[in-house]
């Protein structure tokens, strides 16, 4: 574990202030053992169990080095063991399990600040009910929720409520059909996940409206229903994460460095390892490993970074935009559990806004109904996907279309038009990280084995955060794997 700090005036002139919490980076190398710490929050088992492949650390920053781009001599120049650019919730959390896991230190990286992009965006959802068993994906999500869960357990076991802090509710969920075609897919669909050993069963309409009185129900209606699937508020949960990680800051192992775009990435000369990045503001050096989790920017970052250094490396990531409706406040209308129609699960149709051009229909636009009360009472409808680019411009008529389809389903909402609430709701904008297979990329980059990405989760960022989380951490470990990470590996998808 290291941090050594150099700089041509201070090395904290430029500390992070977020919710009148500041976090500077340390000025001087720090050596700490935190194997009896007690977390903050997480399995108390893990901060007893120290791993100890830490690589011993630089006396001092790699030289010489090359740069493209930003000059490092303007800027503060530090060291840390692990670099992570991105502080969205993959990147946050890997820092987290980095921080509980081992003695390494660790610094995040992003050109905003945490929870702005996908993630703040979103609803919150922690579900199996829509991922498939035997899927690529499917042992990391079922490996994340097991350890969502025990994120959430932890906080009990130190008397804070993971309502309260998390937003954490055991809502259960209904994935909802409406023809034939769709009730065949759900009754496939549980005995898929009965057979993988969840609690699951199908409701029959009669059993779907006792659960949901205020769902339009007809003879062809069903839904699969899962009890134990769970959701929770991005926001607080971020906050903890934070809060957990910024603990070791004082220990010289955790530092923030936010509003700070990278810029380029440092290569050593005479072996051409990566050996840091370059921000706006800093020169940032890394003893073990780069991770790049920035999201939707993913691609095109890792694409201009990497042609700086005359390697081709194409991400196949690019933004999938998506409106949110908040709905303050809202008790016009009681939910019981978080809520998704089936058609949701299949984006392949372009909806057409109307009076648009045909250029939007080629943005794949879809519409689904997904709604659910969430932890303050709100009312949290969803859910629009298109693509276009890196827009987060609020689309009213992509808005109205939402409150369309969740008339379909909740007929009590036709009784007042959106409009009455205008003074009481929030539109979330964010863009999720697509990739064409629908799988995330997690791995070191071939030939460059320091550098990691982690991104490409689409909309299950949240949902499988921890578990990508610990992939990752299991990686510049060396450590065994616990979900096998072939399928979300960099050769054969991105080079």
């Amino acid at each position: 574990m290291a941090i050594a700090s150099t700089s041509s005036s201070s090395s904290c002139s430029l500390p992070y202030l977020h919710r009148n919490y500041v976090v500077s980076a340390p000025k001087f190398r720090f050596s700490s053992s935190f194997g009896n710490q007690s977390s903050f929050f997480g399995s108390k088992n893990m901060t007893k169990k120290l791993l100890t492949s830490t690589e011993k650390a630089r006396s001092s920053r790699p030289d010489p080095f090359t740069c493209s781009g930003s000059d490092p001599t303007r800027a503060s120049s530090q060291t840390f063991d692990v670099v992570i650019v991105g502080a969205g919730i993959i990147g946050l959390t890997v820092a987290r399990q980095l921080l509980l896991g081992s003695d390494l230190s660790v610094a995040v990286v992003d050109k905003a600040v945490p929870c702005s992009g996908a993630t703040g965006a979103g609803q919150g959802y922690l579900w199996m009910a829509n991922k498939t068993p035997g899927s690529d994906i499917w042992d990391l999500a079922m490996r994340s929720h097991e350890l969502w869960r025990g994120l959430a357990d932890g906080l009990r076991e130190q008397g804070m409520d993971p309502l309260e802090h998390m937003g954490w509710k055991n809502t259960g969920s209904l994935l909802i059909g409406r023809t034939p075609e769709e009730v065949d897919v759900l009754k496939r669909q549980v005995k898929l996940l009965q057979d993988a050993g969840l609690r699951s069963e199908y409701l029959s309409a009669s059993d779907l409206l006792s659960k949901e009185p205020a769902v339009m129900v007809d003879s062809d209606s069903g839904a699969a229903f899962l009890p134990d699937d769970c959701q929770l508020d991005a926001q607080r949960t971020v906050d903890v994460i934070l809060k957990a990680n910024r603990h070791f800051s004082s220990k010289a192992r955790y530092a923030e460095f936010f509003n700070d775009p990278v810029t380029s990435l440092l290569r050593a000369g005479s072996s051409g390892e990566v050996i840091g990045v370059q921000t706006v503001k800093n020169t940032l050096y890394s003893n073990k490993a780069i991770v790049v989790a920035a999201g939707c920017w993913s691609g095109s970052l890792v694409q201009d970074l990497f042609r700086d250094l005359g390697i081709l490396l194409d991400v196949p990531v690019e933004p999938r935009k998506g409106h949110l409706l908040v709905l303050k406040n809202f008790s016009f209308l009681q939910l019981n559990h978080a809520l998704m129609e089936a058609g949701y699960l299949d984006h392949e149709t372009a909806t057409q806004l109307p009076g648009s051009s045909t250029s939007v229909i080629s943005q794949n636009l879809s519409i689904s109904m997904t709604a659910t009360i969430d932890a303050m009472g709100n009312l949290v409808i969803g859910s629009s996907r298109q693509f276009a680019g890196f827009s987060t411009e609020v689309e009213e008529s992509v808005i109205n279309l939402m409150w369309e389809r969740a008339m379909d389903f909740f007929p009590k909402l036709r009784d007042q038009p959106l409009s009455d609430f205008v003074g009481r709701r929030e539109v979330r904008v964010g863009l999720r990280p697509y990739t064409p297979d629908g799988k995330p990329v997690i791995g070191p980059v071939p030939g460059l084995s320091n550098v990691l990405l982690a991104t490409g989760h689409e909309g299950g960022g949240l949902s499988m955060a921890l578990g990508t989380a610990e992939m990752v951490a299991d990686m510049v470990l060396g450590n065994p794997e616990k979900v096998n990470s072939t399928p979300f590996a960099v050769q054969g998808r991105c080079c």
